[in-house]
């Protein structure tokens, strides 16, 4: 992860700007002084956390993986800007000084979630990949597809900065990327306007089955999205998976499903190929949707009424857990800002599919930082309960 290793930390008065960012306040753990955030503004509309970690007689300024950008280049930028505008004495660095790749300068492909969520395109038939990995396959469809809209899910933040480089070169106008969970995203793809659902090679997960992509509520996802004669194509070269799988599409009361072992595809990925070379074993399994689905419809907002800021009651928050059937709330860490203000990071929601996110308070109000939390109805019943528990 890219980080500054600091001689000490100073803090300069905020809100400050500098070159494309604007620094608006810092923020101070309540039970552990040692931590910090610092909130930042790209000049796009794009906000996030640094983070400065003091322990051990180090001082680290690094990026919080909860808001973190999915752009590498963009957090780069960040820590060098605040180390500039704070004088702060760098003793060592990991953010690469050649910065001037000019495939990753501008990267439209990229998008947050809240572009899906606002306003998913649907000008054209949608193909989505999950877990593109080198983006071979991906970049292999787009380019002979032109007339699709190809979306691709990753969160390996290098394998994103390499197809996104790629798209640039290519010129490709049909292919957008984000960094997020695909069984998240899949709650918010309207129904049956896609044609495709690539799912190649996930990880196995033999020891943590519920992180499988392939599920019943993924499955059912897809068949809502999915056009009628639309298909989810999984491929592995796991016979556990393969076997998983299978059963967890023969689960459903109606399921078309095609069944093919070792078939050869127009491109494959290097690790494909390596086990091929290995003799391994190639399992496909496809399902083919028939039916029309209901429209998407998810009713609630994750507005706040009568949130006022009380630092004792804010203070006995931390680690505070609520479990209940279906959903869950973790207060994980309490911050004061230097604006008077207290900043609250949590998860929530289902237990599967958590969102991991930051709650904002100021003297009379409070809102989700850096975004709103996805429509489901997990998250709305848990916002309620928040709502309960910020109310005291």
């Amino acid at each position: 992860m890219p980080h500054l290793l600091l001689k000490e930390f100073k803090s300069v008065e905020l809100p400050a700007e500098a070159g494309d960012f604007r620094f608006n306040f810092i923020a101070t753990n309540l039970n552990f002084g040692n931590e910090k955030l610092i909130s930042v503004r790209e000049k796009n509309g794009i906000e996030f956390f640094l983070v400065l970690k003091e322990e051990r007689g180090k001082v680290l300024l690094k990026s919080d993986k909860t808001t973190r950008p999915a752009s590498i280049f963009l957090l780069h930028q960040a820590l060098e800007a605040y180390a500039k505008l704070a004088s702060l004495e760098v003793l060592h660095s990991n953010v690469p000084q050649n910065k001037n790749n000019p495939h990753l300068k501008e990267t439209p492909a990229l998008k947050e979630i809240e572009y899906f969520a606002n306003d998913f395109p649907t000008d054209k038939e949608v193909h989505i990949e999950v877990g593109f990995g080198s983006g071979r396959h991906l970049l292999y469809q787009a380019e002979n597809n032109p007339d699709k809209l190809f979306i691709g899910l990753e969160i390996h933040r290098p394998s994103i900065q390499q197809v996104l480089k790629q798209i640039n070169i290519k010129g490709l106008k049909n292919l957008l990327v984000i960094d997020y969970d695909a069984r998240l995203f899949m709650e918010q793809v309207p129904s049956n306007i896609v044609g495709k659902i690539y799912v190649h090679f996930p990880v196995p997960w033999d020891k943590k089955p519920h992180r499988r992509v392939i599920s019943k509520t993924f499955v059912a996802e897809a068949m809502r999205v999915l056009k009628p004669g639309g298909r989810l194509e999984l491929r592995t070269d796991s016979e556990n998976y393969y076997a998983y799988s299978y059963e967890t599409f023969m689960s459903f009361t109606r399921m078309e499903l095609l069944v093919k072992k070792n078939k050869e595809i127009a491109v494959s990925s290097k690790y494909e190929d390596r086990w091929k070379r290995m003799q391994k074993n190639i399992y496909d399994l496809t399902m083919i949707n028939d039916e029309l689905s209901e429209p998407l419809k998810i009713e609630g907002d994750f507005d706040f009424e009568d949130c006022k800021a009380d630092e004792e009651k804010f203070k006995s928050l931390h680690g505070k857990k609520f479990v209940e059937n279906g959903w869950f709330i973790h207060i994980e860490r309490v911050y004061k800002t230097n604006l008077g203000g207290y900043l609250f990071k949590l998860s929530f929601g289902s237990f599967d599919r958590p969102e991991h996110l930051y709650i904002i308070a100021s003297k009379d109000s409070c809102s989700y930082y850096p975004r709103t939390p996805l429509r489901s109805k997990a998250n709305l019943i848990a916002h309620e309960k928040i709502k309960e528990v910020l109310r005291g």
